[in-house]
């Protein structure tokens, strides 16, 4: 079995996890990702046995990798409200009716 990660190791963890959880625009999302954050390492501080520290740890490492997806998420989703589809093919000047019915179509960008 491996040993242990260092206390230095666990903190830079907590720092890069709550950095990414603030990063978050959504007031609900950062704010539950910093509670979580910080509900998590609390854990962790307060556990003794050696294997335990290491598997939380490690699940720790886990959940800011997945941490990252809704964060990427949450940006499609405002970006898609700021620029909605129709705008977008009447901005390209295509309608949305011609870009149905054919595969190869000719984009202008005049009207821009």
């Amino acid at each position: 079995m491996s040993n242990p990660p260092s206390r230095r190791a666990i903190l830079s963890l907590y720092h890069s996890t709550l950095r990414t959880s603030k990063s978050f625009s959504s007031y609900n999302f950062r704010n539950y990702f910093i509670r979580r954050t910080k509900d998590t390492f609390r854990t962790i501080q307060s556990e003794s046995d050696p294997a335990r520290i290491q598997s939380q740890y490690s699940e720790a490492q886990w959940k800011i990798r997945s941490l990252r997806w809704p964060e990427l998420t949450v940006e499609l989703v405002e970006a898609d409200k700021l620029l909605p589809a129709d705008n977008l093919l009447s901005c390209t000047g295509v309608s949305s009716h011609a870009s149905s019915r054919s595969s190869l179509l000719e984009i202008s960008t005049e009207d821009c």
